[in-house]
């Protein structure tokens, strides 16, 4: 045996969990295809939103406290600032379903909020060119996640605490025997009694066809501005903000360098043949929506795009993630499958699979993450073919 547990995958939500179990024992051992924090993973792109209000399931919230939490004792264990504590905009039709929802989940969890009207928002951020009809609500505990520090800051700690990590070693197989489960890269394989998948948009080619079935790789891409005036946009004149009304969505976080600001159209993931193959460049559509939505929403930047990326991830079926075991006897742990969410929460993400993989508790009502919840709906496609003969 090479060890207690295997954690495939050190990017979002790999990095945290290989940190959370590196707390639990030694005998933890990280596999990473590249680099923990490369470029062409989920954690580029600067930053990630951090929000503690949302429109959606109730059931998150109680991971968004973990992971806040956890986030300020990865900084206070590392040194390192993670998250910029800045605030957070959700701007709507005062009266849409955007806002109207968002408000109804805020509400149901309790959770700090202001409303502010379109005069409000005028006088605090007037960055923001409004409708009218526009208001916004503000998240006082809101703010912008710095992606590969936050990444590199974790498995750092991790390897501070015992765990090995080895890099540039991509896993072509994971087998379950009575012993344990092999993991194999290349010609050299290894034995663990326990594996944690979370590769992200490369999962798929690790999970039973039941997964398979009920999940695709998508492109998301990102879009960086140049402000008229910078320090109109510094984290403590301009929180994250998302933005949604009608045909249009944007959202995105104040400027890290002083110089450029991420502004990139929200929910426009596309399917992807393979997480090695995604397109890098944005399509001329693609530049020509993000450009006039910049246009309307923000008269202080530029609407020229002077940086873009795309990054793969791992969508589901009902955008929910695949958190726990892939059957009740399984040694193989599934973490992925967070569908373009996952970062803001990957610290309380990591610490749900690295205790429940260690036999430790953690947090309960995760029923509507369970991986088990997509195989009654799956029908094996040779099972019906047989039984239709």
């Amino acid at each position: 045996m090479d060890g207690k547990l295997a954690v495939i995958g050190l990017g979002s939500i790999g990095s945290m969990a290989l940190w959370q179990a590196s707390r639990l024992t030694d005998s933890v051992v990280g596999f990473e295809a590249q680099s923990p924090g490369h470029a062409r993973s989920a954690v580029g792109g600067d930053t990630r939103l951090f929000r503690m209000i949302y429109r959606g399931l109730p059931d998150y919230y109680p991971i968004l406290q973990r992971s806040r939490d956890l986030w300020a004792e990865l900084e206070a264990e590392t040194g390192q600032d993670i998250l910029i504590r800045c605030g957070g905009l959700s701007i709507g039709t005062a009266d849409g379903p955007y806002i109207r929802n968002l408000l109804e989940t805020t509400r149901t969890n309790r959770a700090a909020h202001e409303i502010l009207n379109r005069d409000a928002m005028a006088e605090r951020y007037p960055q923001h060119n409004l409708r009218a009809d526009d208001c916004a609500v503000y998240d006082p505990n809101a703010g912008a996640l710095r992606t590969d520090r936050a990444v590199t800051a974790a498995v750092a700690a991790a390897q501070a605490n015992g765990a090995t990590v080895l890099s540039n070693t991509p896993v072509s197989s994971i087998r379950e025997t009575d012993d344990g489960v092999v993991v194999t890269s290349g010609e050299n394989s290894w034995t663990f009694e326990r594996v944690i998948v979370s590769s992200g948009g490369w999962s798929q080619r690790l999970m039973p066809d039941y997964l398979k079935a009920h999940t695709e790789t998508r492109r998301i891409f990102l879009s960086w501005f140049v402000a008229r005036d910078a320090a109109q946009f510094t984290p403590d004149r301009f929180p994250i903000f998302s933005r949604i009304y009608e045909g249009r969505s944007m959202y995105g976080a104040p400027s890290v360098d002083g110089v450029t600001v991420k502004a990139t159209l929200d929910g426009r993931g596309a399917p992807t043949p393979a997480a090695d193959s995604v397109p890098r460049d944005l399509t001329d559509f693609e530049i020509a929506e993000t450009t006039e939505t910049v246009q309307e929403f923000f008269p202080g930047l530029i609407p020229n795009i002077v940086r873009s990326d795309a990054f793969p991830d791992l969508y589901t079926g009902d955008r929910n993630p695949l958190l726990g075991w892939l059957s009740e006897s399984s040694k193989i742990y599934c973490a992925t499958g967070f569908s373009g969410g996952g970062f803001k929460n990957a610290t309380g993400y990591g610490h749900i699979a690295a205790y429940e993989v260690l036999g430790k508790q953690s947090l309960g009502g995760l029923e509507f993450v369970r991986p088990d919840r997509f195989e009654t709906s799956w029908t094996n496609p040779s099972a019906s073919t047989a039984t239709a003969i």
